[in-house]
């Protein structure tokens, strides 16, 4: 879905599963200083958007996701995984419940695909989900704004801000009132702050074998006190008798490099060469207005934590996320 705001000045369309919506306006740095001043707004209308009706929606939610949101209070923004039968991550909800709904945005294109995994578990509960992409748009706004969303506008609110489930068709006139909402932001930008916050994101930090331990998943999408859902067996026998075979950490880059590391990059110990054995794979990654070139990347467990890393032929230093 192509997002009307590609026509304004500057804008450059995104790639890949982004492609829809601006990577950037014409100045990637000063876009960053903006969202990290809490000033403009990110458009993020090519994610996918589900809402959840009826009166056993949460009871029901609870049973299939990974967090607890059975009592889940109106307005309180939470995240949660569905996990297949192994314990593997397929989708990732962020969620908000307005006390007649409930919200979730996930990645672009993969409602279909989690819409009939729900339809698939109804069986006899009073829920109906329905994707509602086509009328609604998800727009970020930094932390720090003090705009106001729109009059009736369902707001998911977080440490990183507030996403907005703005009616698709209001998106352009959104844009136009710059006075209130500043200027737009491209999705560059938005992302070098998730690499920043350590923020995993689906099919960036995943792949088809990733469990929650290794990307910090457990206590902010993962709930350890909560009943059976899918996938409940790996994550509780994980947390109590085993240890993640990935952990995913942060990496500063050599800043003399022109070109980032792609998704994909092989990352291998320094001291090992170019012909070293592969200990694990860049995830995403950025140049940040401030601390430069900076990657995710998923690393075997035990590699050292002062170990010297090549992703590809760029020199990059660990930081821990996840504990080894």
């Amino acid at each position: 879905m192509k997002s009307p705001l590609l026509s304004l000045p500057g804008a450059v369309s995104a790639e890949g599963v982004d492609e829809g919506v601006a990577a950037h306006y014409g100045d990637l740095f000063r876009e960053q200083r903006s969202l990290a001043d809490g000033t403009g707004f990110v458009d993020l209308s090519h994610r996918g958007v589900v809402t959840v009706t009826g009166e056993d929606r949460l009871a029901w939610l609870h049973l299939l996701l990974t967090q607890h949101v059975s009592d889940l209070p109106a307005n309180l923004a939470t995240e949660a995984l569905i996990l297949s039968a192994n314990g593997h991550i397929e989708h990732a909800l962020y969620l908000v419940d307005d006390g007649t709904t409930t919200w979730a945005h996930v990645e672009p294109g993969s409602q279909e695909a989690l819409l009939a995994y729900l339809e698939s578990m109804k069986f006899f509960y009073r829920v109906e989900a329905a994707d509602r992409t086509a009328d609604f748009a998800v727009v970020h706004l930094p932390a720090g704004s003090i705009a106001q969303a729109p009059e009736g506008t369902v707001v998911r609110e977080t440490p990183y801000g507030r996403d907005l489930f703005l009616p698709r068709g209001d998106l352009e006139a959104f844009a136009a009132d710059t006075a209130t909402y500043g200027p737009a932001v491209g999705l560059l930008a938005h992302e070098a702050l998730r690499v920043e916050h350590h923020r995993p994101r689906i099919a960036f930090e995943t792949d088809h074998r990733t469990i929650p331990h290794e990307l910090g998943w457990i206590g902010t999408a993962v709930h350890l006190q909560k009943g059976c859902y899918r996938g409940q067996e790996t994550v509780a026998r994980v947390q109590n008798l085993g240890k993640p075979p990935r952990r995913l950490v942060f990496l500063h880059l050599d800043g003399s490099e022109v070109h980032l590391p792609p998704h994909g990059a092989e990352l291998r110990l320094a001291d090992d060469g170019p012909d070293g054995r592969r200990i694990g794979f860049v995830t995403t990654s950025a140049r940040h207005h401030e601390l430069g070139p900076i990657a995710l990347a998923l690393v075997k467990r035990n590699v050292p934590l002062d170990a010297r890393l090549m992703a590809d032929t760029t020199a990059a230093a660990q930081e821990v996320v996840v504990e080894p």
